[in-house]
C-alpha cells in the first residue's frame, strides 16, 4: 500500500519508508515538524534568515543520515538533537559576541511560530529581551521545556545531560527571567493574575 493511502503513519514508519527511498514520507515529516522546530531555532538564534538556514540544514542532515536513524529513539528527539548541535555550532562561531541580539524579526508566512498561551498580555517581547541574560544551556532548557513543552526525559536526550541537570538549568533560567521580569509584574496593570504559569516565570 502506498504511503499516501495512510495519512496516520507514525514517525518511525515514515522514517523507514524514507530510508527505502520514499521522499513523500520524508515530506510528511518535514510538514509535521518544520513549524515547531523553527520555533525552537528562532528562540535560540532570533534572526529569520539564520534560523531558516539552520532549519533547512537540519532536515538536509536528517535526510542524508536517514539510514542511520535508530527507531529505538523518538524521531523528534533525533531531529531536535541535530538542530541543537547546529545551533551550538553557530554559537561557537559567534563566541566573540557578549550577547546575541534578541530582536524579534518577522517570520515568513509558511513558518508561523505557534502560540504558547501568552499573546493576550503581550509578554513575548519582554521574555525575549530578558532571555539575553540566559547562558546558552539555560536558554536551551527554557525554550525546550517552557516554550516547546517537551518532556524532561526528551530534553535530557537532546542536551545529553541527566534529567536532574535539565531541571536545575531550567530552574536557574526561570529564576533569572523572574528577576528580569519582576518590574513588569509590578507595573503591568498591577496584575499577577493571568500571567502564564506554564512558563514558571512569575510562579
Amino acid at each position: 500500500m502506498k504511503n499516501e493511502d495512510n495519512p496516520i503513519l507514525d514517525d518511525k514508519t515514515l522514517m523507514r519508508l524514507t530510508a527505502e527511498g520514499d521522499q513523500n514520507a520524508f515530506s510528511k515529516l518535514v510538514t509535521k515538524y518544520k513549524n515547531r522546530l523553527y520555533n525552537f531555532i528562532f528562540r535560540m538564534i532570533p534572526e529569520q534568515q539564520e534560523a531558516e538556514d539552520i532549519l533547512q540544514e537540519t532536515f538536509l542532515r536528517a535526510y542524508k543520515e536517514r539510514k542511520r536513524y535508530r527507531p529505538d529513539y523518538a524521531f523528534s528527539t533525533w531531529l531536535y538533537t541535530i538542530a541543537a548541535n547546529l545551533v551550538r555550532s553557530e554559537y561557537r562561531k559567534r563566541r566573540r559576541w557578549k550577547f546575541i541580539s534578541m530582536g524579534i524579526g518577522s517570520q515568513s508566512d509558511d513558518l508561523v511560530i505557534p502560540e504558547v498561551g501568552y499573546k493576550d498580555l503581550n509578554l513575548m517581547p519582554y521574555i525575549e529581551k530578558a532571555m539575553e541574560k540566559l547562558g546558552d544551556e539555560y536558554r536551551t532548557a527554557f525554550v525546550l521545556r517552557d516554550i516547546q513543552q517537551l518532556p524532561y526525559d526528551q530534553i535530557a536526550e537532546i542536551m545529553k545531560v541527566p534529567v536532574g541537570t535539565v531541571k536545575s538549568r531550567l530552574n536557574r533560567a526561570r529564576t533569572i527571567l523572574r528577576e528580569q521580569l519582576l518590574p513588569l509584574r509590578e507595573s503591568y496593570y498591577g496584575l499577577s493574575k493571568g500571567i502564564p504559569q506554564s512558563l514558571g516565570v512569575f510562579g
